[in-house]
């Protein structure tokens, strides 16, 4: 289906193109854009097909309205889970966040408010979060006796730390954007009216870069820190041996050469 099609289809979500970037906002103002189930399955189908779309570039997510990032999974649907049930809502809510994270294109988190249990597993699912002064971060999950399943238990402490991960997890103690700037969980903090500016700003500058480039460099990194340091640089090296079979390659290096700026075609 293509990105246009999908659009008019989507009951939670806002999908608008500005130039190459995709501006996926989760639209349940409400409900603080709380991810049910549809939600959920919408952001994966939204993925899939923004990763066949040749005119996206790349991606930013954030939620609609002031107060709410995502601001957790909807807990009324949790009333009637069994085991079977849980660990079928984890699979789902797993499925969306791999869906960010493995789509080939570059993906930034606008945090512009509450950014709790999945909210904070969709955020640490993008490659970069940039955080508004008004953000607040959390994984309050064992607050119902159950346990962050989007894969917070695995996202958080590989950008935090086991310990601050922990600690977070543990207490459901909240953290605001100044701490979670500090210990890793964002990259950038702005004031909130300079939020998606600053997203797009960024997201820019790192499509102004050689797209391919950034497509493998996002495969390495990802599937890098699932191995051992010796298949991890040999993963580094297959992949290098890949760009520089590619035309942006050969019109990289000619344009530094020649002190002109490169034309890059993402082949």
């Amino acid at each position: 289906m293509k990105l246009a099609e999908l659009k008019e289809t989507l009951n939670n979500l806002i999908v608008e193109m500005d130039g190459a970037i995709a501006v996926v906002t989760i639209n349940r103002p409400k409900a603080l854009n709380a991810l049910n189930a549809e939600t959920l399955e919408e952001i994966k189908k939204t993925m899939e097909c923004i990763g066949e779309d040749e005119a996206v570039k790349g991606v930013i997510i954030t939620g609609a309205g002031e107060k709410s990032f995502v601001a957790g999974a909807d807990i009324s649907q949790f009333v009637p889970l069994d085991a079977i049930g849980g660990r079928k809502c984890a699979e789902l809510g797993q499925a969306a966040c791999s869906s960010i994270e493995k789509l080939e294109k570059p993906v930034i988190a606008a945090v512009n408010g509450y950014a709790l249990g999945g909210g904070n597993e969709i955020s640490m699912a993008c490659d970069i979060r940039i955080a508004s002064t008004k953000a607040v971060f959390g994984q309050p999950e064992v607050n119902l006796g159950i346990m962050p399943c989007f894969g917070g238990t695995q996202r958080l402490t590989r950008l935090v730390g086991y310990g601050y991960a922990k600690e977070m997890i543990f207490t459901a103690r909240q953290v605001k954007a100044d701490e979670a700037l500090r210990i890793g969980l964002v990259n950038k903090v702005v004031e909130p009216e300079e939020l998606m500016s600053a997203a797009k700003e960024m997201m820019n500058t790192i499509l102004s870069k050689a797209p391919i480039a950034i497509a493998m460099c996002k495969v390495a990194i990802n599937r890098g820190k699932e191995m051992d340091l010796d298949d991890a640089l040999e993963l580094e090296r297959d992949v290098t041996g890949l760009l520089f079979s590619t035309a942006d390659k050969t019109e990289g290096v000619d344009a530094f050469l020649n002190k002109r700026k490169a034309e890059f075609t993402g082949k």
